[in-house]
């Protein structure tokens, strides 16, 4: 049939997605076939496709394409995550456009609100991912705040809780201003900061004399409860036991001594601020301090600020310093860089703050995750994220789970009185009622007695249980999905989640299965502009993956991308990939489009295509076989390479060439029926790479049903392969470069036919080389005197005696100047090889490679000579 000059991406790409949901391929259902299982990890509710997900879903694409193209029952589930803090920002934002207030309306009404927004936008990112061809299970949807979903977290929590692992503590906790809540340690990203440090004046207590204590943060006297030295310091010794008094504030506080305190950094005097300082605050409970919070939940000074009560921490720091100046209580300010914690969420710089807050022990479920993955049960590809898990895992802290928001799962805690154990943990107000009334013996109690806790969860505390979730295993552990899909397949991720979810999914897995939630874990290497920057909205630098894809096509972009991501580096994105994605398309296109135009005739194969059919089919099976190895060790982009150098260089550029009829005759019914065999298994090959192109192309070779479909057919398996047959027709393709090389470089008509001698008794391949170099006679076991152009195949020797159209006198030239370079080179060879140190100490292959370079310039060096004499 005609098919159109040109790909056309835009018209294909809608027309296969539409095509595969309709006849539901992406669908899956226990069966008898062994299950492949993916979970995606879900983006956040109010994401939008960039670059980092462009690269995840591909490489998860990739992976499911194939399984289900290798007999597996594929089940790839998507989803989002409901991102609390990230969501409650952008509805709180919008209700501020419209002047409301979050302060000013029930949590009720905030929800409301909260889930109009999440149904309006909520699915952006999921359409996005079709767009880039992504074959998930669309039917099995999750979204991490959905009702069965959200069950699952409150059982979870209430287990925990019950068995003792979760708790309530005051704590130190890391305060977003901006998001208005607490947030983990694992969320915290410290960057240096250029700022002050000023030496400021604590006069002592009925003395004239002072002492100089350095901060960063002046704001906090407000907080100030002691003074601290180091017991050793003897520069202080006069002062132990003696009162300060905290600048401004005027309160009196006592000087305290701990080791603790550098004697080197600084004064060696360290105010003790233990309301607004994590190192402070554990000095206060040692020292059994007083705890002066001094600011508020907007990181503005409270009433304990005096004068600066209302203003806003950095404002403050600022005109305190000009105070304590005016006031001859400030004896320097030195420029100085810190580092400071701030918010991965909002940017806004952490204030250490004293709250209640809820927290999971970690230390038990902990020691179990850490050895599954040390003993390979879950392996890490590449493997040099075990030792970060490693050590993060024996450093574990305790996860606080709780979060000052309203957009999550409302923690199930339920108070009846006012003391700090006056609580039930239940799943449903009910529940809690019935505890509480067991608690206290007052069954006149009723649900409006209780006051359930106005925190959320964590948001990972939902995504931790999502490979259980998703097949609702923690409402019926034993149902059919969660006992068929689970454990899951291979996990890909970012590693900079390593320990907010793959950590924890570990943890829960083993906590409530008794099961490994996933077998692999693939980290992939973070997208990066040409500067090594990482791409991010705020920097400019991220392209739009959409533009991108409408630009090269959805295929471009997938090869594009993965041609740049070499297993677990970080991807240096460069959109010449992506136009290289785009050509690859192209290629084949036209590739087919030849073999499309070519005639059929009844007559039998030539010894030409004999020899290359037999070749191609032992180099198909031999790069399978490696492709099946790269996959093993996750090594998606060599996998890639392979098939693009099989398509490319194998098949277009040498199959073809070989089998291509002559002008105006027509090829061999049984060549051309193999070589449309031979393209469908390289377009199931390349299927889970380039998905839309490969089917539009395997629907055009011939009429398919719909269980016929590219999605769904099953790849062929390496079978075997003779080295040997592959070796010679490389040893021939090499040949014909050779003589190829020698028409173009002496500007030879490729018309041309040539004659070659050569001290070869035989080739393999000889009609191959006769047709694709335009031989005409081969004179085997043979030199020529006349002038002759040669060069070296492994050990053969080839000459072609020149063209009588050729100027000899510049031939003499260019070979005298090419061998006094191989001469010069081979003396600067030798003199490394002659250098005894140099051969004692190098590694033997580097020795090695040395003595080949000389072999091979002695070799080319008798060859010229030979020339030389002969003109």
């Amino acid at each position: 049939m005609q098919i159109s000059e040109k790909y056309n991406p835009q018209e294909t790409e809608q027309k296969w997605y539409n095509y595969w949901l309709e006849n539901k391929y992406f669908h899956s259902e226990p069966n008898d076939k062994p299950p492949y299982t993916v979970v995606i990890p879900p983006p956040n509710v109010t994401g939008i496709l960039h670059m980092g997900h462009m690269l995840n879903n591909t490489i998860q694409d990739v992976l499911v394409r194939r399984a289900r193209m290798q007999g597996f029952n594929a089940c790839w589930v998507p989803g989002t995550d409901h991102a609390s803090i990230a969501t409650e920002a952008k509805v709180v934002a919008k209700l501020k456009s419209e002047g409301i207030n979050k302060s000013d309306i029930t949590r009720e009404e905030f929800l409301k609100h909260a889930w109009e927004w999440t149904d309006k936008y909520g699915g952006t990112i999921l359409e996005q991912l079709k767009k880039l061809g992504c074959s998930c299970d669309w039917d099995r949807t999750r979204f991490t705040m959905e009702d069965k979903l959200s069950q699952q977290v409150i059982k979870s929590f209430v287990d925990l809780y019950n068995k003792g692992l979760i708790y309530r503590g005051y704590r130190m906790v890391n305060w977003d201003p901006e998001a208005k809540t607490n947030i983990s340690d694992e969320e915290v990203i410290f960057k240096e900061q250029n700022g002050k440090l000023y030496f400021l004046k604590y006069k002592i207590e009925d003395s004239e004399e002072f002492l100089s204590v350095a901060t960063t943060r002046p704001e906090t006297i407000f907080g100030d409860t002691a003074v601290c030295i180091n017991p050793n310091d003897e520069r202080y010794a006069h002062l132990k036991g003696k009162n300060v008094i905290v600048p401004i504030v005027n309160r009196v506080v006592p000087i305290i001594e701990d080791e603790y305190v550098d004697i080197e950094f600084g004064t060696g005097a360290l105010k003790i601020t233990p309301a607004h300082d994590t190192n402070d605050y554990e000095i206060g409970q040692k020292h059994q301090l007083k705890m002066i919070d001094a600011l508020d939940d907007d990181a503005n000074l409270n009433e304990h600020g005096l004068h600066y009560a209302g203003k806003n921490r950095f404002e403050v720091r600022k005109l305190i310093a000009k105070e304590l100046e005016e006031k001859d209580l400030l004896l320097k300010a030195e420029d100085y860089v810190n580092k400071v914690g701030t918010s991965e969420r909002t940017g806004a710089v952490i204030e250490p703050k004293i709250s209640v807050q809820w927290f999971l022990k970690m230390s038990e479920i902990a020691k179990p995750a850490l050895d599954v993955v040390m003993d390979d049960e879950v392996k890490f590809y590449p493997e040099k994220f075990k030792n970060i898990y490693k050590h993060w895992m024996e450093n574990i802290r305790d996860w606080n789970i709780s979060r000052q928001l309203w957009w999550g799962q409302q923690i199930p805690a339920y108070y009846y009185g006012s003391g700090d154990e006056d609580f039930v943990v239940a799943e449903t107000k009910e529940e809690a009622l019935d505890l509480v009334k067991e608690k206290t013996g007052n069954q006149q109690l009723t649900i409006d007695n209780l006051k359930q806790d106005q925190d959320a969860l964590d948001t990972w505390f939902s995504s931790w249980l999502w490979p259980m979730s998703v097949f609702d295993g923690l409402l019926d552990p034993e149902n059919k999905d969660i006992n068929y899909y689970y454990p899951t397949s291979d996990l890909v991720t970012a590693p900079d989640i390593i320990f907010f979810w793959v950590a924890r999914m570990i943890m829960a897995g083993l906590e409530y299965r008794k099961e490994v939630p996933f077998k692999n874990v693939y980290f992939t290497g973070i997208v990066r502009d040409k500067q090594r920057r990482k791409m991010s909205k705020s920097l400019g630098n991220s392209p739009d993956p959409l533009e991108l894809m409408e630009k090269y096509g959805a295929d471009g972009v997938r090869v594009g991308i993965l041609l740049s991501s070499a297993a677990g580096n970080d991807l240096l994105f460069d959109e010449e990939l992506m136009l290289q994605g785009r050509n690859f398309m192209t290629k084949i296109w036209n590739a087919f489009r030849l073999i499309n135009m070519w005639n059929h005739e009844d007559k039998p194969a030539n010894s030409a295509e004999t020899q290359t059919i037999e070749w191609f089919e032992n180099k198909l099976n031999k790069t399978i076989a490696e492709i099946d190895q790269q996959f093993e060790k996750f090594r998606i982009s060599d996998a890639l390479h392979l098939i693009y150098k099989l398509i490319w260089d194998d098949f277009c550029g040498l199959y073809l060439e070989a089998i291509k009829p002559n002008y105006g005759e027509g090829i061999s019914k049984e060549v051309y029926d193999r070589t449309i065999v031979f393209f469908e298994e390289l377009m199931k090959l390349l299927h889970p790479f380039m998905p839309f192109l490969t089917e539009e192309l395997w629907q055009i070779i011939s009429e398919r049903n719909i269980d016929e479909a590219l999605v769904i057919a099953q790849q062929k398996k390496a079978g075997a392969f003779d080295e040997t047959i592959i070796k010679n027709f490389e040893t021939a393709s090499e040949l014909i470069s050779g003589v190829r090389n020698y028409r173009q470089t002496k500007g030879i008509s490729p018309r041309e036919s040539a004659d070659i001698y050569t001290n070869a008794s035989a080739f393999a391949n000889e009609a191959v080389i006769r047709k694709l170099a335009n031989v005409s006679e081969i004179h085997f076991g043979e030199k020529t005197d006349k002038p002759s152009f040669t060069f070296l195949v492994g050990a053969t020797e080839v000459s072609i005696p020149l063209s009588e159209n050729l100027d000899l006198g510049e031939e003499k030239q260019k070979t005298e100047e090419e061998l006094k370079y191989l001469k010069g080179f081979l003396i600067s060879v030798e003199k490394k090889l002659s250098n005894e140190k140099f051969v004692a100490n190098a590694k033997p292959e580097i020795v090695e490679v040395e003595r080949k370079k000389q072999k091979d310039a002695q070799d080319k060096i008798a060859i010229l000579e030979e020339k030389l004499k002969s003109l």
